[in-house]
């Protein structure tokens, strides 16, 4: 097999990005030329993971996959990309330059893992945040380290949290097709605190118990998303523009899932190209105004 240069690995990532993640991709336009590669990497990376668990046709072939996808992160932090593995090269490349801890690909690895269940299902809504943290949050200790930031472990709880706020959000979006892959993130015990009968809500069934029980994750999400804000004017140069425009996006997406009346189960809530750039000047005034408060501290 023919092997692969690093800037085919590299065009592969840009690709996978611009074809996945509008958001994402969006906000990567405006971090700097190295900074914009490194990070479509880290998002390319982190979803063949995703990927490996659910377009694999089955439970066995899920995990094999899986663990060649761990394999992968092994041989670019080891050093030894496999020469047709564009993944792999363009990492080791990434990790070279940017000192990104492997035991975020490890908590990442954990959180893929546990979908491989057959009824993927939380009991607590502990268990929901850790599961937020591990396929989302960590991804900021992953972006952090390319955009170099100021605060310490300060900043970095602030960029976990983040990244919750950002897949809690991914969730409320998706509970109706979640329920088509056989999934339900929605934890056990708060359905039967609102005493939701399942079964009538795969079948479409939206009351005020369902609403109440959305609106209090969605207060939870804002607060996640108000905690990781305080982060990102820590971030350097246009890197904190760039996260700025990526959060707000998802918020955007959490609000429109609110506007469509919490109805999750038949509509899928997204913002249309005119209303992502909107907040291109939004961000950047948010993102201005933090950073003079902090400078007042």
């Amino acid at each position: 097999m023919r092997a692969i240069t690093l800037d085919e690995a590299l065009r592969h990532c840009y690709q996978m990005t611009k074809a996945h993640s509008s958001t994402f991709w969006l906000g990567s336009q405006l971090f700097s030329r190295q900074a914009r590669q490194a990070v479509r990497v880290v998002y390319a990376v982190c979803r063949s993971g995703d990927d490996a668990v659910d377009e694999a046709g089955s439970v066995g072939e899920a995990r094999e996959r899986l663990e060649h996808w761990q394999n992968l992160i092994k041989n670019a932090y080891t050093k030894s990309p496999t020469n047709s593995n564009p993944l792999e090269i363009a990492l080791s490349w990434v990790l070279s330059r940017y000192d990104i801890p492997k035991e975020a690909f490890d908590e990442l690895y954990l959180g893929l893992e546990s979908d491989l269940k057959n009824s993927q299902q939380f009991e607590t809504l502990d268990e929901l945040l850790l599961y937020c943290r591990r396929v989302a949050g960590v991804v900021g200790f992953m972006v952090a380290p390319i955009a170099g930031y100021t605060g310490g472990q300060k900043t970095l709880d602030e960029a976990l949290a983040l990244g919750q706020a950002m897949q809690l959000t991914n969730i409320l979006r998706d509970v109706g097709e979640d329920f088509k892959r056989g999934r339900c993130y929605l934890p056990r015990t708060m359905l039967e605190r609102y005493d939701i009968d399942i079964e009538k809500l795969k079948a479409g069934h939206i009351d005020e118990n369902y609403i109440a029980l959305l609106e209090e994750l969605f207060s939870l999400s804002l607060g996640l998303y108000h905690k990781g804000w305080q982060g990102i004017p820590k971030l350097k140069g246009s890197a904190s523009l760039a996260v700025a425009v990526a959060a707000l996006n998802y918020e955007g997406i959490l609000y429109k899932v609110r506007q469509n009346h919490y109805d999750n189960l038949t509509r899928r809530a997204y913002l249309n190209t005119p209303e992502r750039l909107a907040l291109i000047p939004k961000a950047l005034l948010g993102t201005y105004k933090l950073k003079l408060s902090s400078f007042f501290l």
